[in-house]
C-alpha cells in the first residue's frame, strides 16, 4: 500500500483471550476496518493481544511510536477483574486511573433503567459497577446506549485513542453514535480510485519485475496480482489503486498505469482480455 500521510492513519487492537484461542471470531476489527476505509482513512495495523496489562500497555506505546493518528481498541472495558484494558492504556500513557464522575453518570443513569425493567435487581453502584468508571485521567466517557460500560476517548500527542466494548451491539452503537461523527470532522479527504485489469499467458513470476518497475515510476498506487490457472492457462487478476487529493487525478494516474501495463504483458507475449472472458 502506498505511504506517506496522504491518509488518516489508525491502528485496531482487539483484546481478549477469546479471539487467540479462536472461540471467537473477531468481527469487531473487520466491521471497524469497512468503516475507517469507507471515510477515507486507512487501517495500518489490526493486532490481536490476550488480556493482559503489560501487553496491552506494550502495543498501545508502540502505536504512539510509530506516529498513528487513531488507535481504537476493543474489548476489556467491563466490570469483571480479565477487564483490563483501561488499566493498559493508563499504563502506556503513564496516567492514572482515576473515578470519572461523568462515566458514573453514565452508568448509574443506565443501571437505574436497567433496574426499572427489571433486567438487574438492583440498580447499586457496587465495585465492580464503579470499576467501569476508571478512566485514565483526562479520558471522555462515551455513553453507551446498549450496554453499561462507557467507551473512552482520550489523547496521548498526535495520537487520539478510543476503547470500544467488544459486545459488537455495543462497539457499534458508540462508534456511529458518538465516534464516527468525530472521525468525519478529522479523517482527511481524499480520493480514492481502483481497478481490474483481467491478463492472460504470462506467468506472475515473469510479470513481478515489470510490475515492481512501474509501481518505481507510479509509487502512489497500489498493485496487487491475483493469479490463477484455468485449463492450463495462466490468468493473473491485476488490482490497482491509487490514492490522490482529486479524483480526476486518480483516474489520469490509473489511464497512464493500465497503458503501461498493456506494453509490458504485449511484449510478454500476453494479453488483456475482458472481464466477462475470464467468467466464461
Amino acid at each position: 500500500m502506498v505511504s506517506g500521510r496522504l491518509q488518516t492513519l489508525f491502528d485496531i487492537i482487539s483484546i481478549g483471550y477469546e479471539l487467540l484461542d479462536g472461540r471467537v471470531l473477531n468481527t469487531n476489527a473487520r466491521w471497524l476496518a469497512e468503516q475507517i476505509s469507507r471515510m477515507g482513512g486507512r487501517v495500518w495495523r489490526i493486532t490481536m493481544i490476550g488480556d493482559d496489562v503489560d501487553e496491552i500497555s506494550a502495543v498501545v506505546r508502540d502505536s504512539i511510536r510509530r506516529r498513528v493518528d487513531w488507535v481504537i481498541t476493543t474489548g476489556g472495558l467491563g466490570p469483571t477483574y480479565d477487564d483490563v484494558t483501561l488499566q493498559g492504556v493508563a499504563k502506556a500513557l503513564k496516567r492514572r486511573l482515576v473515578l470519572n464522575r461523568k462515566a458514573v453518570e453514565l452508568i448509574r443513569r443506565r443501571y437505574e433503567e436497567l433496574a426499572a425493567r427489571g433486567v438487574v435487581d438492583s440498580p447499586e453502584l457496587t465495585p465492580s459497577r464503579l470499576k467501569m468508571a476508571m478512566l485514565p485521567r483526562g479520558a471522555k466517557p462515551l455513553e453507551n446506549d446498549v450496554g453499561t460500560a462507557p467507551g473512552v476517548l482520550l489523547k496521548a500527542g498526535r495520537t487520539r485513542i478510543v476503547c470500544l466494548p467488544g459486545v459488537p451491539s455495543e462497539l457499534e452503537d458508540i462508534f456511529l453514535k458518538r465516534v464516527k461523527p468525530i472521525l468525519e470532522k478529522s479523517v482527511k479527504k481524499i480520493a480514492v480510485s481502483d481497478r481490474w485489469i483481467y491478463l492472460k499467458g504470462v506467468p506472475e513470476s515473469t510479470l513481478a519485475p515489470k510490475i515492481d518497475e512501474i509501481r518505481a515510476r507510479y509509487p502512489e498506487v497500489f498493485i496487487k496480482s491475483h493469479p490463477e490457472r484455468r485449463e492450463g492457462v495462466s490468468l493473473i487478476r491485476l488490482y490497482l489503486r491509487v490514492l490522490a487529493k482529486r479524483r480526476e487525478r486518480c483516474e489520469k494516474i490509473l489511464d497512464k498505469v493500465e497503458k503501461d501495463l498493456a506494453r509490458v504483458i504485449e511484449g510478454l507475449g500476453g494479453a488483456i482480455i475482458e472481464p466477462r472472458e475470464v467468467e466464461d
